[in-house]
């Protein structure tokens, strides 16, 4: 008898995922490949999509096991802005993928500011103007690839894929993920015509917008050797804050990644933020639609690369938390991770990378460490504004992401929020919602309370003895986040 499992495939910035999870919503399988990053010119960032699929196949392949495992239902999560061009007959990308971190769209975004699109936009859409969300990119790479209409797809990793999987019958995406394209109206959940006629976007070359969690589609027969329902879609941060629980207002989650991404949930009518947060879909079922807002930082986990790749000072992350742990302080170093601009509160396309601080004393340890404060302090600003919106100080945070092993960087982010930090023991957080959406979206698992509450806690940091040094080093890594502004 093969075993019955819920598959999440996690189509990430960095690498693919596959993870399966059996009725006690424990983990049984998961295969990981990593996936090559491409940049074109300073600023871009690129994906080959057909890598995306082969290493798609090749994760499923893994953990399918034909015989072992039976697949009852299928859940996916995804890099969220971005976005591609395929053509339908053929399946055959146009071009590649321009990555959510990609830049070259700032000179439209600013073009759509000075002629006041901030406000409308904002108001529908709950975002605001910048080059991380698909709808200018969609515009240049239609503008650049002019490609025939007729035949044209568009959308974001979790359309593609889904087309992929499905064999060319099934063109949609759900509404976590339409939400983070500066093209979906928050008030009528649909395409804004307006803004579709702003950028040239032609409606019909767009996917249909479902909810996340239900069947949505059936894998073609050549996939698995069977047919099985995809029961849920969530952009890679809903994902994560549907497995931690986060359904009510009042609780967040962080996740630590190529980037940072702090969530926290509002309830069923958006908020739209006075502090430069982004209101979101959080989830949505056929019955009801959650909202969310959410602080966007660019460069986390990605600065930890850059110290390994770019630097070489180490030659692996896992180093960074005894390095920084090896010195009392940073030594008066700080850290500007601006190395994509500045996401949430600042929204800064021109801001750049900032080292400073610097003497003939500094070294290795030095840098390591600011690196570490800056990932944690661009945490803090962001649930400042958050706190600011709602009026109401959060009192745990819960964190998911690579990074969460890091033990020296979450005592410092407890330190420098003055609240419990809470890691589970799974910190695969996103692939774990996609499929408890999916499973949920099937009746696989009938509850979804319970499935939150039987996740193990791996530990609780709490606020210790270095928490004053730590937010007071925090106050001056504000002036060096102003110096670094408005650079480019």
């Amino acid at each position: 008898m093969s075993r019955e499992v819920v598959l999440a495939l996690d189509l990430g910035t960095t690498g693919i995922r596959a993870l399966l999870f059996d009725r006690s919503g424990a983990l049984v399988a998961g295969s990981y490949r990593e996936l090559p990053q491409i940049y074109p010119l300073p600023g871009w960032v690129e994906h080959d999509p057909l890598v995306i699929w082969q290493l798609t196949c090749e994760v499923i392949a893994e953990v399918h096991a034909p015989g072992q495992f039976h697949i009852a239902a299928i859940g996916l999560t995804n890099q969220r802005e971005t976005c591609l061009l395929w053509d339908g007959p053929t399946g055959e990308p146009i071009g590649n993928a321009i990555v959510w971190q990609d830049r070259r769209t700032a000179p439209l975004c600013q073009k759509l500011v000075a002629a006041g699109w901030q406000g409308p936009i904002q108001q529908r859409t709950g975002l605001v103007i910048d080059a991380y969300f698909s709808a200018t990119k969609l515009a240049w790479l239609l503008e650049h690839h002019r490609p025939s209409i007729n035949t044209l797809k568009a959308g974001t990793i979790d359309s593609w894929i889904v087309w992929k999987l499905t064999g060319g019958q099934a063109h949609l995406t759900d509404t976590s993920n339409a939400a983070r394209t500066m093209l979906f109206n928050l008030q009528t959940l649909d395409w804004d015509a307006e803004l579709l006629a702003l950028l040239n976007i032609p409606a019909e070359i767009l996917p249909t917008i479902k909810p996340s969690i239900g069947v949505l589609a059936h894998t073609d027969h050549a996939i698995l050797g069977y047919s099985a329902p995809i029961a849920g879609i969530l952009g890679d941060q809903q994902a994560a804050l549907f497995a931690h629980g986060c359904n009510r207002p009042g609780l967040m989650k962080c996740t630590y990644g190529t980037g940072s991404f702090l969530v926290a949930y509002t309830g069923d009518r958006p908020i739209l933020s006075r502090h430069r947060l982004l209101s979101t879909v959080a989830w949505s079922d056929t019955r009801s639609t959650g909202y969310a807002l959410e602080g966007a930082i660019f460069t986390s986990g990605a600065c930890v690369q850059w110290l390994r790749d770019s630097l070489g000072i180490i030659e692996t992350a896992d180093q960074t938390a005894a390095l920084a742990g090896s010195i009392p302080d940073n030594g008066g170093v700080y850290f500007v991770p601006a190395l994509s601009g500045l996401g949430a509160p600042h929204w800064d396309m021109e801001a750049r990378g900032l080292l400073i601080g610097l003497t003939r004393g500094s070294g290795r340890a030095q840098i390591v460490r600011a690196v570490l404060e800056a990932i944690a302090f661009q945490v803090r600003e962001v649930t400042d504004a958050l706190t600011a919106d709602t009026g109401t100080p959060p009192q745990r945070l819960k964190v998911d992401g690579g990074a969460v092993r890091n033990d020296f960087l979450m005592q410092l982010q407890a330190d420098v929020l003055g609240i419990p930090v809470e890691r589970p023991a799974l910190i695969d957080t996103t692939a774990q919602g996609a499929a408890f959406a999916a499973g949920l979206g099937t009746g696989f698992w009938p509850d979804y309370d319970r499935l939150v509450a039987e996740r193990p806690i791996d530990r609780t940091f709490v606020p210790g003895e270095h928490q004053l040094a730590t937010q007071a080093t925090f106050a001056i890594w504000q002036r060096a986040v102003e110096r670094a502004r408005y650079w480019a």
